[in-house]
């Protein structure tokens, strides 16, 4: 091949590859702009003109609050959230967002949050809110119309919520879904789409999916196991029969279970006159197989387990809005938590899980650094506990020594001064006689 035909290759190869990434890049670029970003907020500055500070609870003196702090071992200084603190208290603060109704559309819901704290018992979850709400009393009976997030106490409860409204009625999830207990950074995104299907992702990773029809209690199911029906008589649910052609081998039932043991010997001293005639032993005859068995084949007419059939169930009623939230107009976060310094961010509603997955991608760009710095924290704050472990031992070990001086002193004296009782003397004048 010619020099001037190795171009041409070359060329027409380099524009079909230049053609196919255009044609990608547009069609992502379709992608994005057909989707619609309902809410975002990564707490920039300006932040606080959007949300709204509940004072609930504040007239109890149990209203926590909010700070505006990238945290402790942040992947990126510069990237904040907002805190909760002081310790046992009840957080709530909510942002009015454009309504927005998710009819016909995918509903993504996504936050990240970093449990700072040991956090003991509280929640970290975050809720869409419909209809009018007081942003200044919003608090735990504010009703909502999707919950979602986790929720820990102590070991044993590390629970993640997904709660959602249906006619006035909250329906919590049936399924045992766990969140993350670590001091990292962690993403929960919620997916719902129109044929009420569902998918949860931690940190990008499908975690769970479904559907509301089977995952939640909101509607009768719509199938049910028919009570009255039985087992046909001739239905044959024997996998396997005896082979009724199988013949028993001549001479089977004369095999004899034991034998006389052939290595036994009469010992020297036996005398068949006062001990009778010497047997040997019996033992396990090798040969016999037991009673004789036909042998089992599958059964031709074997038709499987009988299972009770499933019949419709006269009182479900489809609802095809099952999915349909009342129309959205706020997110908020209304937790109680005994210890705070648990860091929200990255708040997203949108109804492209793709733009949902970039945002936590972007986010995790940071996560080595993000891990570096909190090892670097964990060795800080070790090293301080040990620390002041030996500071405590150190104040005991003086304390024990003053309390033992005082009392050697204080038995010193006490003999030196003490008044002598009659039977003292009594024995030093016995002593003496």
């Amino acid at each position: 091949m010619g020099e001037n035909a190795l171009a041409a290759a070359s060329s027409s190869a380099f524009a079909l590859n230049l053609l196919l990434f255009v044609s990608i890049w547009l069609s992502f670029q379709a992608h994005i702009s057909n989707s619609e970003i309902i809410f975002e907020e990564r707490f920039e500055d300006g932040w606080q003109s959007r949300w709204v500070k509940s004072d609930w609870k504040s007239n109890e003196g149990k209203a926590g609050s909010f700070k505006h702090t990238a945290g402790k071992w942040s992947g990126d200084p510069d990237d904040k959230g907002i805190q909760t603190f002081p310790d046992a208290k009840h957080y709530a603060i909510s942002a009015k967002i454009p309504e927005f109704s998710n009819k016909n559309r995918t509903l993504v819901l996504q936050y990240s949050i970093r449990f700072e704290q040991d956090i003991e018992c509280g929640g970290g979850y975050i809720k869409l809110l419909s209809g009018f709400v007081n942003q200044k009393k919003f608090g735990g009976d504010t009703p909502y119309s999707l919950m979602f997030g986790p929720d820990i106490c102590g070991t044993q409860t590390k629970k993640l919520h997904v709660i959602l409204s249906y006619q006035g009625q909250n329906y919590p999830i049936k399924k045992d879904l766990e969140c993350e207990t670590d001091k990292l950074t962690h993403f929960y995104t919620f997916i719902l789409r129109p044929d009420a299907t569902y998918s949860i992702l931690i940190d990008n990773r499908e975690r769970d999916s479904g559907s509301m029809y089977t995952d939640w209690d909101i509607l009768p199911p719509r199938k049910l196991k028919d009570v009255n029906a039985k087992k046909p008589a001739d239905w044959d649910d024997r996998e396997y029969i005896e082979d009724p052609n199988a013949i028993k081998p001549e001479g089977y039932d004369s095999i004899p279970a034991e034998i006389p043991d052939p290595k036994a010997k009469k010992p020297d001293h036996w005398d068949e006159e006062e001990d009778g005639i010497w047997k040997p032993s019996k033992v396990p005859n090798p040969g016999y197989k037991g009673p004789w068995k036909r042998k089992k084949i599958k059964n031709p007419n074997y038709k499987g387990k009988w299972k009770t059939p499933w019949i419709d169930n006269p009182e479900f009623e489809d609802d095809p809005d099952l999915y349909v939230l009342k129309p959205i107009k706020y997110v908020g976060i209304e937790v109680w938590q005994v210890k705070a310094g648990s860091v929200y961010d990255n708040v997203l509603i949108c109804d492209d899980p793709d733009y949902a997955k970039q945002v936590a991608d972007e986010v995790f760009a940071n996560r080595e650094v993000e891990k570096e710095a909190f090892e670097e924290a964990e060795k800080v704050r070790k090293a301080r506990e040990e620390e002041e472990a030996q500071r405590a031992r150190e104040e005991g070990e003086r304390r024990r020594r003053e309390r033992g001086y005082d009392r050697r002193h204080r038995d010193r004296y006490r003999d030196r001064y003490r008044r002598h009782e009659p039977r003292d003397y009594l024995d030093d004048y016995h002593d003496e006689l």
